[in-house]
């Protein structure tokens, strides 16, 4: 049994998470774990304590963009519409991607020694689709026959084929014309 971490050391891991997501988010940009320390207030032994690798602060911080984009969905939907919350949590997942972009190495690293911090990823964004898609349905404002797969299929290949943020919001705009229900385009 893990015992809970006290609530300044669960501050510092936080901090350190959302430093290293920032940090990571910069494809190209090699940022040593010494200076993600300096930049979150703390120690490196501090770090290392948390992340005895940078291979496990890398998955730390994919992991928290990941729960990041899809606890976002009930508050989107509570705020919004849900073809508003939808288009909002596409802005939101292209965010995620360019953040994940900057982490790609390090997480392929993971992948080749063993490791899957991939896992409960796609059942998460699923989810996370799905419950926009099925408000949105409700409301008869985007269509029922939607698989949350293929959003994501789709929202995926606009963050791969673009890195223009306006190119890539006039192609999420092109997505949400295809999910509204009939009679509401």
């Amino acid at each position: 049994m893990t015992k809970p971490l006290r609530a300044d050391a669960r501050r510092n891991r936080e901090r350190l998470v959302e430093v290293a997501v920032e940090a990571f988010s910069t494809p190209g940009r090699d940022v040593s774990l010494e200076a993600i320390a300096k930049a979150a207030g703390v120690g490196i032994g501090t770090l290392y304590r948390h992340f005895p690798t940078r291979e496990a602060l890398v998955e730390a911080a994919y992991r928290s963009e990941v729960a990041r984009l899809c606890d976002a969905v009930p508050g989107l939907l509570e705020n919004a519409p849900p073809e508003v919350a939808m288009r909002a949590w596409m802005d939101r997942f292209v965010e995620y991607m360019t953040a994940k972009r900057g982490m790609l190495d390090t997480l392929r690293a993971i992948i080749a020694s063993g490791g899957d911090p991939f896992t409960e990823t796609k059942g998460r964004l699923r989810t996370a689709v799905g419950e926009l898609v099925g408000a949105g349905a409700a409301a008869g404002t985007l269509r029922a026959d939607v698989d949350p797969a293929d959003v994501l299929a789709a929202v995926s290949g606009v963050t791969l084929t673009t890195a223009d943020r306006e190119q890539a919001g006039r192609l999420l705009d092109l997505i949400m014309d295809g999910l509204r229900a009939p009679g509401t385009r």
